[in-house]
């Protein structure tokens, strides 16, 4: 089957923004107008389109990252819609991994708010090139010239307004097109589809007439014969200023923005045509590297090839060797699981063999899909440059690179943050045992942030997430998706320890009473690791004190006290433990002996190390009307919180505040009574940091 869309004619942009920003309202725009959907769906009806879980059509919200693909003009636009919640923010991460652009959505009201400059820090690491659109034009309080601002000084970036607003409120009835020159009015009567093209209004002729000079001035500084025209007072042409926009935009020097109401059916076909100018095909950036693999031997490890690895490119050609990355897995009723592939080049046949670079295995794909949310087009051939869903593949996980066989290469995968909120779950009925375990293992492998683990004291069943949202999604999913019966304990949140001071540990596992005995003495000394490093071990020990078989031995059992913990059974971060010195028996040692004499040692050393409790500490933003502010900073101090700023931000105060997240169980329903309902607020993990003595006694206590 030959490629249904050209590379320099394809699109692959993502749609991101703070929650309530509306990029489901504007995707369902988007398809409307493609001509994708022959009705609008409405997120506040459930019946959005790229909202198909049922979670999302109760809430009202997105959950994971739905694909989709849409014409205009002539180009294909691969969209993917991804999440808005912080609870969620590994759906974005993925998702801009392997995007080439994005429509980043911001409130014609609320501007940058905190998920915003989230999505934007990760969409900066990825290097993607974006256009901006400023929504709910329509809402009271809306401020295009104050949204501008904010992307300049917050995201610290250069606006490049192409557009200006007619009226605004609930006056807000057009835009200006700089560029054209026109005055642009959207029809109510047909949704929207038909746009009048008019003259400016008289009273914003002469705003016009500033803002599109100062275009012309800011596109100067990144093209000289704009820079000549400019200064000799010459018309600089539309085609010109678009190439210059195409140019700045991609090598990220400016970042184009426009206007309108996606609710409204008010400025979509523009920003379409924005992501047609403006945005990257896969041909306009750069060709993605990864590590030569040799195929003789099967494993990660090898598949790694080590240090001396060498670096191969590989260009987006359909005549190049086929490579693409897996960045998500997704539970299907029909299929198993779906494996969706972004293809960086070659192309790839039904029931060809692949090889999957990550484990040294051989994949066959039973079928390729073309999804639209959750709908789907069997595709014959996959070409360099697509986003698909395969079907088939036995052995890959988010991350896993697929490629020819013949020449091998692994890309980089994906990294994924550690949870910070944990539950325990339990099955309600024998019956529900299996099902539980089978159900947890599904959902772990979809979401990589999801962890699932076994309590040591308890036996209990752990999940972990990345907030209270995300866990009671996984648990709704459970339990009607799945069908599994199960009690959910109360959230506990993932503390950990770490040491502050250096020691010395002692193990000795000694028994002899005649016949094959155990003998293993290992002494350690610990202290504080360098921040983000984790548990680091170092053999020092001199002269064959401790046999070199027992080595690997003695690392295990120091590795498993740093897992237990010391103080609760939480795990222990940034510490090294160096081995120094030890006694093994010519007959009774054994590297079981070694291990647990390893352990013993550690957990001395970090017992005398002067252990202490660390804490997830969240960003904290509440929006809430001036006259409940000095309550809303009250509660939050109560909470251990700390204020770090007051600001307006249209008619409402914001208030920001660093708070443990331990405080902040159940902080929904008393903001909710504190304000009337009239407040709103966002958390985010920002980092660890020390749990005060007085707190911690109370928390390690059952565990003592």
């Amino acid at each position: 089957m030959a490629r249904s869309a050209q590379l320099p004619l394809t699109r692959n942009i993502g749609i991101m923004a703070h929650i309530d920003a509306g990029k489901t309202t504007t995707t369902e725009r988007i398809l409307y107008y493609t001509g994708v959907n022959y009705k609008i769906g409405e997120v506040h009806d459930g019946a959005a389109t790229m909202d198909w879980m049922k979670q999302e059509q109760e809430r009202g919200i997105t959950i994971t990252s739905a694909a989709t693909t849409c014409s205009w003009r002539d180009h294909r636009i691969n969209i993917i819609d991804t999440p808005g919640h912080v609870d969620f923010t590994v759906e974005v991460e993925r998702s801009l991994r392997v995007l080439d652009g994005a429509i980043a959505v911001f409130c014609g009201v609320g501007g940058v708010e905190p998920q915003s400059e989230t999505v934007w820090r990760q969409a900066d690491r990825y290097r993607v090139p974006r256009v901006a659109f400023v929504n709910k034009m329509d809402r009271m309080g809306a401020n295009f010239d104050n949204v501008v601002s904010m992307i300049e000084d917050r995201l610290g970036v250069r606006p490049l307004p192409l557009q200006l607003p007619i009226g605004s409120e609930e006056t807000f009835v057009g835009v200006i097109d700089l560029l054209e020159g026109k005055a642009l009015f959207w029809d109510d009567e047909s949704l929207g589809t038909e746009i009048r093209y008019d003259e400016i209004p008289a009273d914003l002729a002469g705003d016009a007439e500033l803002a599109r000079d100062q275009l012309v001035e800011r596109l100067a500084d990144f093209d000289d014969e704009v820079m000549a025209k400019y200064l000799d007072g010459q018309d600089v042409s539309v085609e010109e200023l678009r190439a210059t926009i195409r140019r700045s935009t991609l090598s990220l020097d400016v970042v184009p923005v426009l206007c309108g109401s996606a609710f409204k059916n008010k400025g979509v076909q523009p920003l379409l045509d924005a992501v047609v100018d403006f945005l990257p095909s896969p041909m306009d950036v750069p060709a993605v590297e990864g590590l030569a693999v040799s195929t003789k031997k099967k494993g990660p490890k090898n598949a790694r090839a080590g240090e001396d690895a060498k670096t191969v490119a590989r260009r987006a050609d359909d005549t190049e060797p086929f490579a693409a990355l897996v960045f998500k897995i997704q539970s299907d009723k029909h299929s198993g699981s779906l494996a969706y592939l972004r293809v960086y080049s070659g192309k790839a046949r039904t029931g060809e063999g692949l090889l999957n670079a990550s484990t040294g295995k051989k994949e066959r794909v039973n079928r390729f899909l073309q999804m639209h949310a959750n709908k789907r087009q069997e595709l014959d051939e996959i070409y360099a440059g697509d986003i698909v869903a395969a079907v088939g593949l036995k052995y890959v996980v988010t991350g896993h690179t697929l490629c020819s066989a013949k020449e091998p290469v692994l890309l980089e995968s994906l990294e994924f943050p550690d949870p910070v909120i944990s539950i325990a779950i339990e099955p309600k009925t024998a019956a529900d045992m299996d099902k539980l375990g089978t159900s947890l293992e599904r959902l772990a492998i979809e979401d990589p942030s999801f962890k699932v683990s076994t309590d040591a004291e308890t036996g209990q069943m752990i999940i972990s997430g990345m907030g209270e949202l995300h866990l009671e999604i996984i648990v709704d999913r459970l339990l009607r998706e799945f069908g599994v019966g199960a009690n959910v304990g109360r959230p506990q949140v993932a503390y950990k320890e770490t040491i502050s001071a250096a020691a010395v540990g002692l193990g000795e596992y000694i028994k002899q009473t005649g016949g094959a005995g155990e003998y293993a003495v290992v002494r350690v000394e610990v202290e504080p690791g360098e921040t983000g490093s984790g548990f680091v071990f170092e053999n020092a020990v001199r002269g064959g004190a401790v046999p070199v078989e027992y080595i690997e031995a003695v690392e295990e059992g120091c590795r498993e006290a740093v897992d237990s913990g010391h103080l609760g059974g939480f795990p222990v971060v940034d510490v090294r433990i160096r081995l120094v010195d030890g006694e093994a028996h010519e007959t009774d040692s054994s590297e079981r002996a070694f291990g647990i004499a390893a352990s013993m040692a550690a957990n001395d050393g970090l017992g005398k190390g002067s252990p202490i409790l660390l804490e997830p500490i969240m960003d904290v933003e509440v929006v809430t009307p001036e006259e409940f502010r000095g309550a809303i900073q009250g509660d939050l101090n109560g909470r251990r919180g700390q204020i770090k700023g007051v600001e307006m931000r249209g008619i409402s105060q914001v208030v920001q505040a660093e708070v443990p997240l331990s405080e902040m169980f159940g902080y929904v329903s008393s903001v909710r009574s504190m304000t009337q309902g009239r407040a709103s607020f966002t958390m985010q993990f920002a980092h660890y940091a020390q749990v005060p003595d007085a707190v911690m006694r109370g928390i390690v206590a059952p565990y003592q």
